[in-house]
């Protein structure tokens, strides 16, 4: 392993996935900033440090203090161990996790809810490799996080020393960079870069893999640092000619769409979204990603789109003529079988990643720029159009779907066997809790009815794991979530199968004062596998039954309890008010609900994985019945 060079950077650049910096729009991203020679930004509020002669782990806690960072979620080890002294009298605070994974998470649930680079640290070999799962899960979902890792000495690297292992090229495939720093004097750098990396053009993360020996080595600490980055330059505004083409395809399509994906949310674009959809009258659809990015209660929104997407979403975008994708991604949970998607449209594809653009899909019109630029020119190019005369009477088109909507709303039946519907849990636990909570997921069953039945008014309020699927993200994740928004109300909505993977984070909680609700919906099950075995596999139940129905092991109330935490537990829909409200009169300390719930119902409306959306399901054995003419 050697230090990148030039060329190396400028190929990492070429293969960055990258969209905004964090500045505004509910304090989240406004329009990612890169010049040719990148300075490293002032912080607010902070002072620019002295020059000092320190240690390597003195430069990199200062580096760390210079930019701004005010929490680290770690663990110590062997290898990192140097850094953890002067971090004792530093003002970031650390938070001791139980897992690396849970430091992983925090951190991204720390970046989503604040729109601030979250940072992670964990030693060499076993503890780099823990977060894994979590890089992973901040680069498919473009989350700006900083990994620092400590890594044997220089000497030892390739002789499999204790604790070694390759984490730089292990994580290569799934970090926007990775750096190994090979002298003290490179610390004050490579953290500005990794941070400019991180939060710049389409976030991600930015693993910086640090030897012992460099981090005990001596060292002068000088601020700010001058940056290297050849060939790192977003291209942030759009080309003039391709906003016209676009502006004079909405002012001309007869059944357009806007498919607004995360790039939004990240670009600090919601504003400009909500402008340009009421100038056009477009619907409009928000991806697992994007939720939030549009009220969900204004009449353009026609919900998500996908494989358990609303009927008028799906059939939106699949009828029609015009798809205006903007900070999307058109993966395979929102085409289904990718060449009957949208077969009679027009695509503009609108992405500050040049390398999304006609991957899934052939681009029309594809526009490389970040979002909020985008958003803003096509007002002014869409209203021009409007000026000179040119615009469709969409009418027509907002018959079709709103009949779509009432005939198909989203909605549940009630158990038969008189349990209680986890779908009334979540949907009373959004209304009573309100649109102002941040609201994070785990992966399966759950996510997709919280995704459907808690109304998303305002942006920053959803998380969720969502490109890589990721069981175990919703507690640590929350926790992140609640270290750096302490004033809001944070609740992680988790299944019973995901809960287990990480609730051991509760202990960091309580211990932490970070007083996080959890809604476990406890359906006894690997509530989505199940699914798929009721549908696909004849009922044939094969290792997904948990035990927390048929034994209660484990009891989720006595284990809350254990790690420190208020346990409540709720079997009935006539104590589901109740029970929230008691939770949220806690606010001393961690709360987990355990909602035990039926173990038949399922995830409606669906595509089937490999289908074509034409062939989505209302309900089990239910097809929507569309006009012969439509779909």
């Amino acid at each position: 392993m050697t230090r990148p060079t030039p060329e190396t950077l400028a190929h990492s650049a070429r293969r960055a996935r990258t969209v905004a910096e964090p500045a505004s729009d509910a304090e989240h991203a406004g329009a990612a900033r890169a010049a040719a020679t990148p300075a490293v930004p002032a912080v607010p509020g902070v002072r620019t440090p002295a020059p000092a002669q320190v240690s390597g782990a003195g430069s990199l806690v200062r580096s760390l203090e210079a930019l701004g960072v005010d929490i680290v979620f770690g663990i110590p080890g062997g290898a990192i161990l140097p850094a953890y002294d002067p971090l004792y009298d530093s003002t970031v605070r650390h938070i001791l996790v139980r897992h690396e994974q849970g430091a992983g998470h925090a951190a991204t649930g720390y970046a989503q809810a604040t729109g601030r680079v979250g940072v992670c640290m964990a030693t060499s070999g076993p503890g780099a490799t823990n977060l894994v799962t979590p890089i992973a899960d901040a680069y498919m979902d473009s989350v700006p996080i900083v990994a620092i890792t400590g890594q044997v000495a220089r000497p030892s690297i390739g002789t499999d020393a204790f604790q070694e292992a390759d984490i730089q090229g292990i994580t290569l495939p799934i970090t926007k960079h990775n750096f190994l720093v090979q002298e003290a004097e490179e610390i004050p750098r490579v953290l500005a870069e990794a941070f400019h990396l991180a939060a710049t053009g389409r976030p991600g993360p930015v693993l910086v893999d640090i030897p012992k020996d460099v981090l005990q080595a001596p060292t002068t600490f000088t601020w700010p640092p001058t940056l290297d980055l050849p060939g790192y330059r977003p291209t942030l505004h759009p080309h003039g000619k391709q906003i016209r083409e676009a502006a004079r395809l909405m002012a001309t399509a007869r059944r357009p769409v806007l498919y607004v994906g995360g790039g939004v949310l990240k670009a600090g674009a919601t504003e400009g979204l909500r402008r340009l959809a009421e100038l056009t009258g477009i619907p409009v659809v928000t991806t697992l990603m994007a939720l939030g990015a549009f009220p969900d209660s204004h009449p353009q929104h026609l919900g998500m789109p996908g494989m358990h997407g609303t009927v008028s979403a799906v059939y939106g975008l699949q009828k029609a003529d015009l798809i205006v994708a903007l900070g999307a991604r058109f993966d395979d949970r929102v085409t289904g079988k990718l060449d009957s998607f949208a077969p009679d449209a027009a695509v503009v594809h609108a992405d500050i990643d040049p390398a999304e653009i006609g991957k899934n899909r052939h681009a029309d019109v594809p526009i490389v720029g970040d979002a909020r630029h985008v958003i803003d020119e096509l007002i002014a190019a869409v209203t021009n159009e409007q000026a000179a005369g040119r615009r469709v009477d969409l009418a027509d088109w907002w018959t079709q779907l709103d009949d779509l909507r009432n005939r198909y709303p989203l909605g549940y039946e009630e158990p038969a066997d008189g349990t209680l519907s986890p779908q009334y849990v979540i949907k009373r636990l959004g209304e009573l809790v309100g649109p102002d909570a941040i609201y994070v997921a785990g992966v399966g069953q759950h996510q997709m009815w919280a995704s459907q039945f808690i109304s998303y008014e305002k942006p920053y309020t959803w998380l969720n794991s969502g490109g890589l699927g990721t069981m175990g993200y919703a507690v640590p994740a929350a926790m992140g979530a609640k270290a750096g928004k302490p004033d809001t109300v944070v609740w992680a909505i988790d299944g019973d199968g995901c809960f287990q993977m990480t609730n051991q984070e509760l202990a960091t909680c309580a211990l932490e004062g970070i007083p996080v609700k959890i809604a476990v919906i406890n359906n006894g099950n690997l509530g989505m596998v199940r699914q798929w075995q009721t549908l696909f596999y004849g009922e044939r139940y094969s290792n997904t039954d948990l035990g927390t129905h048929k034994h209660r092991i484990p009891d989720f109330l006595k284990l809350a309890e254990a790690l420190g935490c208020v346990g409540l537990r709720c079997e009935n829909a006539e104590d589901v008010d109740r029970t929230i409200a008691a939770a949220m009169a806690i606010d001393d300390a961690p709360v987990v609900i355990d909602f035990v719930v039926g173990k038949d119902a399922m995830v409606w409306p669906m595509v089937a994985a490999g289908t074509s959306n034409d062939e989505i399901m209302f309900a089990r054995g239910v097809r929507p019945a569309f006009d012969e003419d439509d779909i």
